[in-house]
């Protein structure tokens, strides 16, 4: 939630987009910003020399085949300048593992699961230790309404609950409160027509109940790969990253 709220006031504009284009958008700026980092903290005419060198080498081994004695000695040669250019490669990553980190967690805090949307059924489910039994009772905020009984039998080490609700975001003291064996739990819902849910599960510690999870369906972004904002990101960012080297000439 922390990077979540340091991102928002910039990013939450692409919310309004196909999510497709939004990830795009935002691996374009995430490669850009990689690029000119990677571009002005390494040297740009040693990257250029090694480059070349292990071309020329790459070369030689190829033609070395039939003398493998000669081939060693231009393969350790290729190792040794391909350590000096990784070397050198990962100067940029110091500058830029932090801001990519914030970046992701924003993305997966909106891109990775569907919403639950207002008035639509939806189900939160609890899980519990092998061999559990007992009962769970649940109660819900003003303006989410529970569908079906309160009261709960766990059953194969679980109890599921179906609600529904209005839009709105239900945290920090309006959360849904499950009962058990005298243990109060909580979970946030957020209920939204837009790009906006809770955690999709809760880890629950030294207690017979172990997760509180909602029922957010994977968000998938590319549908003939079956992908959701990982993928989609990838695919984006290696073609934006070959164009972009390509015509800045970043080696």
């Amino acid at each position: 939630m922390v990077f979540e709220n340091l991102l928002d006031p910039v990013f939450r504009p692409l919310l309004s987009l196909h999510p497709l284009l939004a990830v795009a958008l935002v691996a374009l700026l995430v490669t850009v910003i990689i690029t000119f980092v990677y571009k002005f903290t390494t040297n740009q005419d040693l990257m250029k020399r090694l480059k070349t060198e292990m071309k020329e080498m790459q070369k030689q081994m190829k033609e070395l085949r039939q003398h493998p004695e000669e081939m060693m000695k231009v393969q350790k040669k290729a190792m040794q300048s391909n350590m000096k250019y990784m070397g050198q490669s990962f100067k940029s990553t110091f500058y830029t593992i932090l801001p990519i980190i914030i970046i992701f967690s924003w993305m997966s805090a909106h891109f990775a699961f569907d919403p639950l949307l207002p008035e639509e059924q939806f189900q939160v489910t609890l899980d519990f230790a092998k061999g559990t039994s007992g009962s769970v009772i649940i109660e819900a905020p003003q303006g989410v309404e529970i569908v079906g009984d309160s009261y709960q039998e766990i059953t194969n080490n679980r109890a599921v609950f179906t609600l529904r609700g209005e839009e709105g975001s239900y945290i920090e003291g309006e959360s849904l409160k499950f009962e058990y064996e005298g243990k109060i739990f909580f979970k946030d819902v957020i209920i939204s027509n837009s790009q906006d849910y809770a955690p999709k599960e809760e880890r629950i510690k030294n207690s017979a109940l172990k997760t509180i999870s909602l029922s957010n369906q994977k968000k998938i972004i590319l549908p003939i790969l079956g992908w959701g904002w990982l993928g989609a990101y990838i695919i984006f960012s290696i073609v934006f990253s070959m164009g972009l080297r390509k015509m800045l000439k970043v080696y």
